[in-house]
């Protein structure tokens, strides 16, 4: 039912061309905020208060100043990479922002050799695999994707000796070691049309994967995957509430909104 479905830079660049005057988000609170940050003058609303984040709930804005004052001193040059799974007070506290998508190209369109990367400490442990730039990693991750383990992927593996290993970049170093790809959502679907091969194990939270399915139903996915309690709080009648009641509204002080703002739209500038 929804008019968009994408993964976190899909819908950001949703969120920046929206031209609807309500914009219910399907998803947890900071894509919520994300949507409001780039539309002030439109009312986002999201279908359930509860549905948070571990991973940005592991950044706070007055911890990020306190550690960019303490690396500064060491690093002058030192530059702020903020994943998208943040909160906006934490943007707003960035010099750019990323998703799993384009971390890598954020990172090495800057022209900072010292990178300070919040919050996903996975995230940042690939990013520095595919840059020369030193990658200072937050100490965060998702509790999701941290969770998955190399010994299921090897499991299946031996089952399936032919099936083509995708992972997401917020998984684990010693799972993204032994994966044929690292890719984010979108990568993923990409990839799989490309592919000579005809089936792929999709290593990410399992909503997540399920779009793939939908989009190259000519190939066959398996899942070693886990599911986010927070995502699934979105339910089809938590967003039928919303849409009749016009609730929950995410607001956000002008100030913090401002700031996000200008974090987000140096990702786009960066990876345009």
């Amino acid at each position: 039912m929804a008019d968009f479905v994408g993964d976190s830079l899909e819908l950001a660049r949703a969120a920046a061309g929206a031209t609807a005057d309500t914009i219910v988000f399907c998803g947890v609170h900071f894509m919520a905020e994300t949507a409001k940050i780039l539309n002030p003058s439109r009312r986002v609303l999201l279908p359930d208060l509860r549905a948070g984040c571990t991973l940005a709930d592991s950044a706070s804005a007055e911890a990020l100043e306190a550690r960019k004052r303490e690396l500064r001193s060491v690093y002058p040059d030192l530059a702020v990479v903020t994943y998208v799974n943040t909160t906006a007070a934490v943007k707003a506290a960035s010099d750019a922002c990323c998703t799993s998508a384009n971390a890598v190209k954020v990172v090495e369109a800057l022209p900072s050799e010292h990178i300070l990367f919040v919050p996903d400490e996975n995230l940042a442990g690939y990013v520095q695999s595919q840059t020369k730039k030193t990658v200072i990693a937050w100490d965060g991750n998702c509790y999701v994707h941290h969770q998955i383990r190399p010994e299921e992927i090897e499991r299946i593996r031996r089952a399936l000796p032919h099936v083509k290993v995708l992972v997401h970049p917020e998984c684990r170093e010693d799972v993204r070691s032994i994966a044929d790809a690292v890719l984010s959502t979108s990568g993923m679907g990409r990839y799989a049309k490309a592919s000579e091969s005809t089936e792929f194990l999709v290593v990410t939270e399992c909503g997540l994967s399920d779009r793939l399915f939908l989009e190259a139903p000519e190939k066959r996915f398996y899942k070693a995957c886990k599911l986010c309690q927070f995502m699934k709080m979105i339910t089809l009648e938590a967003t039928r509430d919303a849409l009749r009641d016009g609730q929950y509204e995410i607001t956000l002080p002008e100030p913090v909104r401002l700031g996000a703002e200008r974090a987000l739209r140096r990702m786009f500038e960066l990876t345009a």
